[in-house]
C-alpha cells in the first residue's frame, strides 16, 4: 500500500440478494458504542474511544477524491488514507489484509472501500480466533435510520445479513447501452436493442468500417455485463451455502458465440478499458458498448474524454422476444471497522462520502446510491447536455429496477475465475465457448474451497 496523510425486477432481485447473503454464517453475539470500550450500544463491542484521534481510510485510486473533499469540508478531523487495489477483480486483498490484522489483534483501518459487493459475507463473521467481525453494524444505532432511508431501494441489500447492514453502497451499477450518435449517423447505423442485433452490428461494422469497435473483453468484470446481462445461469446461489453454475445453458453458449464472433472480426478487443493503450487506440472509434452507468464518468468523461453532445444511453440489451434484464457491475461499498477508536469521525466520514454533493455529485464517476445525490448527479449531466437523448435519466433510472435476479453474491467474486481461465485463454487464441467447461469447473472449485455445496 502507498500511504498519504492529512450490483427480473426489483422484488425478485432483492430476494436473490437476500438469499445469497444469508449464506453467511451466524454472526457472533458481539456488539458498539461511541463512548467506551466494551459498550454494545450499536450492536458490537466498541473499542475504547479516543476523542479526536486520527482515522485511517483505505481507498482505491478512484476514491481518492472522496478523501480530498472530506478533508476540505472537515479540516478539524484527523484522517490519513492508504491506497490499495480496492479489491478489484475479486483479488481478495481486502479480506487477506484484514485477516492478518485479526491474527495480530491490531492495526485495523477505520474505514475501507471495496469495489466488490460480497465482502459483508465474510467481514461480518466472527474470526477463527474469536475476534468479532471487522465490519461494524451500521443500522443498530451507529447511523440514524433517517439517513439510511435515503439510499435507493434495495441498494443496501448486498451488505445486509439477517437484518443487519454492514456497509453503505457507493453507487449503483446497472447496465445500459452506450452509443456514439455521431458515428451511428456517419455510418447510417441504428442503435441495437437485442444481443442478436449487437452481434449483427459487429459483422456489419467489421466489414464496412474495420478498426471501429463495440467493446472490450479485457476486464474481468465483463462477466457481469455479458453473462449477468444475458440471463446466463453461470453464477448462482439458489439457497444458503449452495452454488450452481451452468455454462452449457443456451443463454451462456449464445452470448459466448456472439462474443467469439466479435473477437474474431475485431469489433471486440482485448485491451482493458482502463489502459492507456485503449484510450490511445479507440478514443474516437468506440461506436457502442454495453456497460454500467459508471462508464459515464470513468470511461467516456474520463479516459476517452468524449465531449458532450456525442454519447447517448439506451436500455440494456435483451434477447429477441425477451425483456430487458440488466446486469449489475460492482458499485462499491464502504465499511466501518468495529475496532475503530473514533466512531464519531467514522460516522461523519461515511455519511459524507456516500451522500454529500462535494463528492457524489461533483467528483464521483458513477450514479450515486444515495437518492438525493443521484438526482443531482443526473441534473448535472442534463445541465451539461452531455447525453444526446433527453430521456437518459429515465433509461438509467429504469435500469436500476431491471437487474436480473439470477446472478447472486457469494463470499468470493466471479471475477477471479474469469481472470484465471478466460482472459488468458482468449489471449492464447482460444474461443470463449471452448473455455466454458473449464470456467465452470474453476467456479465450482472456488465454491468448494469457500465452503459451498455445488449442485
Amino acid at each position: 500500500m502507498s500511504q498519504q496523510s492529512s450490483s427480473r425486477r426489483r422484488t425478485a432481485w432483492l430476494f436473490s440478494v437476500a438469499t445469497a447473503a444469508s449464506a453467511a454464517l451466524l454472526l457472533s453475539g458481539c456488539a458498539p458504542s461511541a463512548s467506551g470500550g466494551g459498550d454494545t450500544q450499536y450492536g458490537f463491542t466498541a473499542a475504547e474511544q479516543v476523542a479526536d484521534s486520527e482515522i485511517t481510510v483505505w481507498v482505491d485510486a478512484s476514491r481518492e477524491p472522496a478523501v480530498t473533499a472530506f478533508e476540505e469540508k472537515y479540516p478539524d478531523i484527523k484522517i490519513k488514507y492508504e491506497t490499495y487495489d480496492g479489491n478489484a477483480g475479486g483479488s481478495g486483498s481486502f479480506q487477506s489484509k484484514i485477516t492478518l490484522m485479526d491474527q495480530a489483534g491490531e492495526g485495523w483501518p477505520d474505514v475501507v472501500f471495496s469495489t466488490q459487493q460480497n465482502d459483508a459475507i465474510w467481514a461480518s463473521k466472527q474470526t477463527a480466533n474469536g475476534e468479532q467481525g471487522f465490519a461494524a453494524p451500521l443500522n443498530k444505532g451507529l447511523l440514524e435510520q433517517s439517513f439510511l432511508d435515503g439510499f435507493a431501494e434495495g441498494s443496501l441489500d448486498y451488505a445486509t445479513i439477517d437484518g443487519t447492514t454492514y456497509a453503505l453502497r457507493n453507487d449503483l451499477a446497472q447496465t445500459v447501452f452506450y452509443y456514439d450518435q455521431s458515428l451511428l449517423d456517419q455510418f447510417g447505423y441504428a442503435v441495437p436493442t437485442t444481443w442478436e442485433e449487437y452481434g449483427a452490428l459487429g459483422d456489419k461494422l467489421a466489414a464496412e468500417h474495420p478498426g471501429y469497435i463495440l467493446g472490450s473483453m479485457g476486464d474481468s468484470f465483463m462477466t457481469y455485463v455479458y453473462y449477468g446481462g444475458s440471463e446466463s445461469p453461470v453464477f448462482q446461489s439458489p439457497e444458503p451455502s449452495v452454488f450452481h453454475s451452468d455454462t452449457a445453458d443456451a443463454n451462456a453458449t449464445g452470448i459466448s458465440a456472439i462474443i467469439d464472433k466479435m473477437l474474431a472480426n475485431g469489433t471486440l478487443v482485448q485491451d482493458s478499458f482502463f489502459s492507456a493503450e485503449f484510450a490511445a487506440k479507440y478514443k474516437d472509434k468506440l461506436v457502442g458498448v454495453p456497460g454500467p452507468v459508471w462508464y459515464t464518468g470513468a470511461i467516456f468523461q474520463g479516459g476517452l474524454a468524449t465531449p458532450a453532445g456525442q454519447i447517448g444511453v439506451a436500455p440494456a440489451l435483451k434477447w429477441e422476444g425477451g425483456e430487458v434484464e440488466a446486469g449489475n457491475v460492482g458499485g462499491g461499498q464502504w465499511y466501518a471497522s468495529s475496532h475503530s477508536k473514533n466512531l464519531d469521525a467514522v460516522k461523519t466520514f461515511l455519511e459524507f462520502v456516500t451522500s454529500a454533493d462535494e463528492f457524489q455529485v461533483a467528483a464521483s464517476s458513477g450514479y450515486p446510491a444515495y437518492t438525493s445525490a443521484a438526482t443531482k448527479w443526473l441534473d448535472k449531466q442534463a445541465e451539461a447536455k452531455y447525453f444526446v437523448n433527453e430521456d437518459f435519466t429515465t433509461v438509467m433510472t429504469d435500469a436500476a429496477t431491471q437487474i436480473w435476479d439470477g446472478w447472486n453474491v457469494t463470499s468470493w467474486s466471479p471475477e477471479s475465475a474469469w481472470a484465471k481461465i478466460v482472459i488468458p485463454g482468449i489471449a492464447a487464441g482460444e474461443t470463449v465457448e471452448s473455455l466454458l467447461p473449464a470456467w465452470q469447473k474453476e467456479l465450482q472449485n472456488e465454491a468448494t474451497v469457500n465452503g459451498y455445496t455445488v449442485k
